[in-house]
């Protein structure tokens, strides 16, 4: 690993006027300027007042009307974020920026990760590199470029460069997401480096297999490595892990629990999670079902369990389907508290950035008053420390974890 930096984060916002070269700047109303003084990295398009002779993914001077700088920031042509702050002053040489950034990145996560090599190298504003995504699994990388500005050839020579140097990995492979904001040239998914497709990753002792044909983003739930050891802590008897994906919870829970079923919709995630368990030497029963159907049919029935697990998809993709999430949320929450045996542990995770802690909290509440159960909340969790929260970009925060003992 690189020897230490003498800082991490970017220095807060120079608003003194300050000589700016000439050619191209993008100039920023007030709303967009009380933006970034309270903060905030972005600036939306509606903020924008000029942007003239600005070339898609350039690196470009930010000022207000009178002329006063507030930095450079990555552009986009396409995106409503038309402005991700990068830096709080000139930046002369971009891919040497981001190289910087790659290293600070990887003095964060040493100091941070224990008991896995599998985590988040970059998470993008989070380590002030807007719009790039780069996971570890043990000697394989996998990255996602989502910005126009990461996706200039000199940016990706200058990533690939830094991570050969600095991690030597056997692969570096991109995951290439067709739900971007921005308009990207079409690439294929596949191989930017080295031969290597598969391998197996460890976290907290439990084994993993990795192949970047397969799975979701970039591989693997990396962000909830931290939740899987915390809810094993409590977890006891027969458990139930729904949306069990590849498996992940399901086998940190095997651990203590001497009957694990795990459920999902995807039969290839299901195929994943059987041969993760065989890697671990443990008995799992898996069950390809619809999860709203089956907490419906199991409950209905009387069926109980001492544990049980809900990690679903995002429900809320934007803020205009948040009612329609907390719904799906107090639905899924209050089947599974009912299937629940007194002196049973729930552990019940969104990861919708749209339904904040409170609503969380307040769904997981309602659906306990319905149910006719008390709860009491042993733990409450969030993302993995290696996909960092910046505190005045509350973007970066999306995932949350309960931890609930259920008492009748």
């Amino acid at each position: 690993m690189p020897a230490a930096r003498p800082h991490l984060a970017p220095r807060p916002l120079n608003r003194g006027k300050i000589e700016l070269p000439s050619g191209p700047k993008a100039v920023i109303s007030l709303r967009g300027v009380n933006r970034l003084k309270a903060g905030h990295v972005w600036v939306y398009r509606s903020d924008v007042l000029s942007a003239t002779n600005v070339a898609p993914g350039a690196v470009v001077p930010v000022t207000d009307e009178r002329g006063r700088s507030f930095g450079a920031a990555l552009y986009s042509s396409s995106s409503q974020i038309a402005l991700r702050m990068i830096s709080t002053g000139p930046v002369p040489d971009f891919p040497s920026l981001l190289r910087e950034r790659v290293r600070n990145a990887l003095v964060y996560r040493e100091q941070l990760v224990r008991d896995t090599d599998a985590y988040r190298i970059v998470f993008s504003e989070a380590d002030f590199l807007p719009g790039l995504i780069v996971d570890r699994y043990n000697d394989i990388l996998s990255l996602q470029i989502l910005t126009q500005a990461m996706d200039s050839n000199p940016v990706r020579d200058a990533l690939l460069a830094e991570l050969t140097q600095q991690l030597k990995p056997a692969a570096v492979a991109e995951r290439v997401d067709g739900h971007i904001l921005e308009q990207l040239p079409p690439r294929e998914s596949g191989l930017l480096l080295g031969d290597k497709t598969t391998t197996i990753f460890t976290m907290n002792g439990v084994r993993f297999h990795f192949d970047i044909r397969e799975g979701q983003k970039t591989g693997a739930f990396l962000d909830q490595r931290e939740n899987y050891a915390a809810a094993a802590l409590y977890a006891h008897g027969e458990a139930l892990d729904v949306f069990c994906y590849q498996g992940a919870f399901a086998l940190h829970l095997a651990k203590s629990c001497p009957q694990v079923t795990g459920v999902d919709s995807s039969r290839p995630a299901l195929e994943v999670a059987d041969k993760n368990a065989l890697l671990n030497q443990r008995e799992v029963e898996w069950i390809e079902a619809n999860a709203f159907d089956l907490l419906k049919d199991y409950s209905a029935a009387g069926k109980q369990y001492h544990t049980i697990v809900l990690d679903p998809p995002a429900f809320a993709k934007t803020r205009k389907n948040l009612e329609t999430a907390l719904r799906g949320y107090k639905e899924l929450n209050l089947r599974a508290l009912k299937m629940l045996r007194p002196g049973g542990i729930l552990v019940t995770c969104s990861c919708s950035y749209h339904v904040s802690e409170t609503e969380f909290l307040e769904v997981v509440t309602d659906a306990a008053r319905d149910a006719h159960k008390t709860l009491r909340l042993l733990d409450k969790r969030t993302q993995a420390k290696d996909h960092p929260t910046l505190v005045n970009v509350p973007e970066t925060s999306y995932l949350k974890c309960l931890i609930c003992h259920v008492s009748a």
